[in-house]
């Protein structure tokens, strides 16, 4: 069987299962406290073009958004999100676990307008009641989308502007930005990221990484002893040198961005296979996750031989699936896919 599932249903790159395997017997100091780490985090400085930037390690996305929201807000703050958000709807309650309510605005193909944020935003403030009303302290979105789809500079513009306007954070959670930003209909770059954006993170598990995310913190806004705060929260790994060695990788050579870009180049021929079998996209997405709409007795059929992932049912006999590339997709896998939907 093959698997679209997902795009970390494989293990690491070849490059940094290399790395971790040359340099694993070295002894190193632990908590990211370690020659790897360290010039992971100069090149990824250098990346996104700010010198003076933070840039700390952790282990995964929900653990990440976890972090990063319940430390940077107030204990009488909450988040907005859009509601199809991956901290509204995949991560089981992580954020309001911390005490924090996720504050749920409408969307539009998974992303958040900059109109509708401003007025969800006045209209708090215009309540006479707010202060008896959970204070919107942070706003967050994802980039891609949990729909694939991407923000326009334009639109991220926007919002950016917002938040200095109500003074509150802009959170960009990055799981999957290297897709992003190789995608063929993106003007957005990562420097963009960086300069409008407070914090935001490089997502590494899901682009080549065994496990990771680069937490990149752009207004000298780190809050204080964020190390013991991810301790706290129990999500501090020891053997910090393995997020700095793979990272360490992925930003030498381009190699993040050379094999994003596979997965797009990837994504665009899935996408051709599934058009010439007549199947209904369900929406038009940029980057490696593409969404189809199949009868449900079709569907049964390729799941026999093609592993996809269950996203929603538009109706009693049709359902929607998500099938995603990744740097791993080969060729062979997508001539796979087209004969099983022959």
């Amino acid at each position: 069987m093959i698997s679209f599932e997902s795009d970390y249903i494989c293990g690491a790159h070849p490059l940094v299962l290399k790395a971790l395997t040359e340099t694993n017997m070295e002894c190193l100091s632990g908590y990211g406290s370690d020659k790897y780490c360290d010039s992971a985090k100069e090149k990824i400085k250098k990346a996104v073009g700010i010198p003076e930037a933070e840039v700390e390690f952790l282990v995964g996305g929900t653990q990440t958004n976890s972090v990063i929201i319940s430390t940077m807000l107030s204990d009488y703050e909450g988040v907005i999100a859009a509601k199809t958000g991956h901290i509204s709807s995949h991560e089981a309650g992580a954020i309001e676990y911390t005490g924090h309510e996720v504050l749920e605005i409408p969307q539009k193909n998974g992303k958040i307008e900059g109109s509708v944020l401003k007025d969800y935003l006045a209209g708090y403030f215009a309540d006479e009641n707010h202060e008896h009303m959970t204070r919107p302290g942070m706003v967050y979105i994802s980039h891609p989308t949990e729909y694939g789809t991407l923000y326009s500079k334009a639109e991220l513009s926007e919002i950016s502007e917002v938040c200095r306007e109500y003074e509150i954070p802009l959170f960009l959670d990055g799981a999957r930005l290297g897709y992003g930003l190789m995608s063929n209909s993106t003007d957005v770059s990562l420097k963009d990221i960086a300069r409008l954006c407070d914090v935001f993170y490089i997502g590494g598990t899901k682009v080549g990484a065994l496990c990771g995310e680069a937490v990149v913190f752009t207004k000298g806004n780190k809050p204080k002893h964020f190390l013991t705060s991810i301790k706290r929260r129990g999500a501090l790994l020891a053997k910090g040198r393995l997020l700095g060695v793979q990272f360490d990788t992925l930003f030498t050579d381009d190699l993040y961005f050379k094999i994003s870009k596979h997965a797009i180049d990837m994504a665009e021929k899935l996408k051709a296979i599934c058009k010439a079998h007549d199947l209904t996209m369900f929406l038009e997405s940029p980057t490696n996750q593409q969404f189809v709409a199949f009868e449900d007795e079709k569907l049964k059929k390729l799941q026999e031989k093609v592993a996809v992932s269950f996203w929603e049912k538009t109706d009693e006999n049709h359902t929607v699936v998500r099938l995603a590339t990744s740097w791993s997709t080969t060729d062979e896998d997508l001539a796979e896919l087209d004969k099983a939907l022959s």
